[in-house]
C-alpha cells in the first residue's frame, strides 16, 4: 500500500492500462447517454446551430440523417463533458501526492467551465466573424449556397478547438505539479509558443483571414502567459514551505 502523502506512480503498466480503459469506457458511456438525450432535442439543436447561416440545402438522401447523428454526438459530448473531465482527472489523480490532490478539487468544475466558455466564445464571437468573411468573400459575382454537411464541419472546426485551448492553464498546472515543466523553461520557450500558436491557428481554422486566426492564437498566448504566472506563484509558495 502507498503511504499517506506519497504518489501512487509505482502502479505497473498493466494497472495503468486497465485504469485508462475503465476511464475511457465510463467517458464513452456518458457520451452515449448524452447523445441519446440530445436526439430528443435534435430539431432545436439544428435550429440553434444553423441560425447564423440561414437557409441550407442537402444533396444526398441520407445527408440529413447523418448530420443529425453527428450533431447529436457532438452535443452529447458537450453535455457529458463534466463526466469526461472527471474521468480524465480521476485517471491522473493517483500519480499525485495528497498535497497535490488538493489542487485537483477545483480542476473538474474549472475544466468544464473553461471548455464551455471556449465554445461559447467561439460560437458568439469567432464563428459569426468567420462566417461573415466567407459569405462576403465572393462579392456580387457569386451567390453563397451552403450545404448542411459543409456547414456542420465548419462549426465543429470553429468551436471545439476553443474549448480545448481554454483548458491550457489547467494542463500546464498539472505538468508543473508533476515536475515536468518549470517557470524558467516556459519563459525560455515563450517565443516558440507564440509562433506555434499562430501556425496551429492557421492550420485549424477553416478561414484564411488573419483576424479569425488571431482570435484563436491570441487567447492561446494569453492563457499560456496566465499558466506561466500561476506556475511561478506555485513554485514560490513551494519554496517558502520548504524553507
Amino acid at each position: 500500500m502507498t503511504a499517506p502523502g506519497e504518489a501512487t506512480g509505482d502502479m505497473p503498466l498493466t494497472g495503468h492500462l486497465a485504469e485508462l480503459r475503465k476511464r475511457i469506457l465510463y467517458s464513452l458511456a456518458a457520451v452515449l447517454a448524452g447523445t441519446v438525450i440530445c436526439l430528443f432535442f435534435i430539431q432545436n439543436l439544428i435550429s440553434l446551430l444553423t441560425a447564423p447561416a440561414g437557409h441550407l440545402y442537402f444533396a444526398r438522401p441520407a445527408e440529413v440523417f447523418v448530420i443529425y447523428m453527428k450533431t447529436a454526438v457532438i452535443a452529447g459530448f458537450i453535455l457529458a463533458s463534466p463526466v469526461v473531465f472527471f474521468q480524465f482527472w480521476r485517471f491522473i489523480l493517483p500519480a499525485m501526492t495528497d498535497r497535490e490532490r488538493t489542487w485537483t478539487i477545483l480542476f473538474v468544475p474549472l475544466s468544464v467551465a473553461l471548455f464551455l466558455g471556449g465554445i461559447g466564445f467561439s460560437y458568439f464571437f469567432v464563428m459569426p466573424q468567420s462566417l461573415h468573411f466567407l459569405m462576403a468573400f465572393g462579392g456580387e459575382n457569386f451567390t453563397p449556397l451552403l450545404s448542411m454537411e459543409s456547414y456542420l464541419e465548419f462549426v465543429i472546426l470553429m468551436i471545439l478547438p476553443f474549448g480545448v485551448m481554454f483548458n491550457l492553464p489547467l494542463l500546464m498546472m498539472v505538468l508543473a505539479l508533476a515536475g515536468l515543466v518549470k517557470e524558467k523553461t516556459l519563459k525560455r520557450g515563450r517565443k516558440f509558443v507564440i509562433l506555434a500558436a499562430f501556425i496551429l491557428a492557421a492550420v485549424i481554422t477553416p478561414t484564411p483571414d488573419i483576424l479569425t486566426q488571431s482570435l484563436l492564437a491570441l487567447p492561446a498566448v494569453f492563457f499560456y502567459e496566465i499558466s506561466l504566472h500561476v506556475i511561478g506563484i506555485m513554485e514560490k509558495a513551494h519554496h517558502r514551505k520548504e524553507s
